[in-house]
């Protein structure tokens, strides 16, 4: 009895042992921690508040990097949606992890070698292996059969495409056009260009989710409603593009 009684009275002394011997680890890993930021902070000029603004400084460079990207608006391509000078936030990671642009996505993309050097902001209207043609009996765009209302945000006054076109979209990449396409540079001007005015989906930076300034303009862009209705690509018929667009355009190219 006494041996037994003695031996779980170890037993049981044992364990506080443990317990210090983590707490003491942790706790000496936090004060060196602690420290290295001090030590920081002593160094540099101001101490903790030059400290602080170089971490927010940092972590919006990632943000940017990876996540969120500003661009301002500097033609009117994209009215009545977007105005020159609005500064719209580019969701760079909408289509990461395998998400593919979607018909009726307002996207920013790299245009280096398709459309010039610089970045564009434009609708996706075909994805690889639409067939897109313009225009059915009654002047509006068609995509893989199925006639698509764009009312909703076609600049008041434009038609659709003065332009006349009919493509098959390759694989991975995009059909795109502005929604005033009266003054909008898109695919339609270079069908007749490298790359048939078509946009590699590796050249898009990201989808354009939201308008953040001016303040009083501040709203989420959605995908359009007409679009969604259009079918699947599959049966459509193989044609090659017909015509290109003439006559000179805005530049229309989005700061980042």
């Amino acid at each position: 009895m006494d041996a037994e009684a003695q031996h779980t009275e170890r037993d049981r002394s044992s364990h506080p042992v443990v317990s210090e011997e983590i707490s003491d680890t942790q706790g000496a890993e936090g004060r060196s921690r602690f420290a290295l930021v001090a030590r920081a902070a002593d160094w540099l000029p101001g101490g903790r508040i030059t400290l602080t603004v170089l971490f927010c400084l940092f972590s919006l460079l990632l943000l940017t990097r990876f996540v969120i990207q500003p661009f301002e608006i500097p033609s009117g391509s994209m009215e009545p949606g977007l105005r020159i000078g609005d500064r719209v936030l580019v969701n760079k990671l909408a289509y990461r992890f395998g998400a593919e642009p979607r018909r009726g996505d307002v996207v920013v993309f790299d245009g280096t070698g398709y459309f010039g050097d610089a970045d564009y902001i434009k609708r996706v209207v075909g994805v690889g292996g639409d067939h897109v043609v313009c225009c059915d009996r009654q002047g509006r765009i068609e995509v893989n059969g199925r006639s698509v209302d764009e009312s909703t945000f076609l600049y008041p006054g434009n038609e659709p495409s003065e332009v006349r076109f009919d493509v098959v979209v390759p694989d991975d990449t995009l059909f795109v056009l502005g929604d005033h396409r009266g003054d909008s540079s898109d695919s339609r001007d270079h069908l007749g260009s490298p790359g048939g005015g078509m946009i590699p989906v590796g050249d898009v930076i990201g989808r354009a989710d939201w308008v953040a300034w001016p303040l009083g303009h501040w709203t989420g862009l959605e995908r359009a409603d007409g679009y969604a209705r259009v079918p699947d690509a599959a049966g459509s018929p193989p044609r090659s593009s017909l015509s290109g667009a003439s006559g000179q355009k805005a530049v229309d190219g989005v700061h980042g």
